[in-house]
């Protein structure tokens, strides 16, 4: 929750955690506030994969089959932005993995964007995914992007993600001058 809360207070939107269950997103958590944007999500609540921010972070990474079964479709359109046929679907899967965070751009709705990352467990698989809806227009989603992967890899670290826990190899570690032994 900690991590859901900070979104919200960044963004005062909608913040969301979810998972996969078969072939749809469950929404476990969800922070609202009063002016936010209207979203069809609730605690409980279930969403296809192909059309909200959090479903595509879970589809990127779930295992080949359930790719391939979503991808088959029938996949519903629910605005002229939701990614309906098969290859646009595989092609924004990959980008998803490549860049570890989606931008789901009024795909549901024509008044919201979602941003979302994936959390990893234990075992570096992807278990979750968090996101934050705003109203589309209202600011540029890319500048939302390092706020949703930072609370993803904290989630991750928490739950003891390898992959989330310390810096990259490429990062020296130095002691401060001032610690000694």
């Amino acid at each position: 929750m900690p991590f859901l809360e900070d979104v919200f207070e960044a963004t005062r939107q909608h913040a969301q955690l979810a998972v996969l269950d078969g072939g749809e997103a469950v929404f476990l958590e969800r922070i609202s506030g009063r002016k936010a944007v209207h979203v069809f999500t609730r605690v409980g609540g279930r969403l296809p994969l192909h059309a909200t921010g959090v479903g595509l972070a879970l589809l990127a990474h779930a295992d080949h089959e359930l790719q391939e079964s979503v991808i088959a479709g029938p996949l519903k359109r629910f605005t002229g932005h939701t990614i309906a046929e098969g290859e646009p679907l595989r092609r924004k899967l990959a980008d998803i993995r490549r860049d570890g965070y989606v931008i789901s751009d009024r795909a549901l709705e024509e008044i919201s964007v979602s941003i979302a990352a994936p959390v990893h467990g234990p075992d570096d698989t992807v278990t979750a995914a968090i996101s934050t809806v705003v109203p589309y227009g209202d600011q540029d989603p890319l500048t939302l992007v390092p706020l949703v992967k930072a609370a993803a890899r904290g989630i991750s670290r928490v739950l003891g993600a390898p992959s989330a826990t310390g810096l990259p190899k490429s990062v020296r570690r130095t002691s401060a001058p001032w610690r000694s032994g």
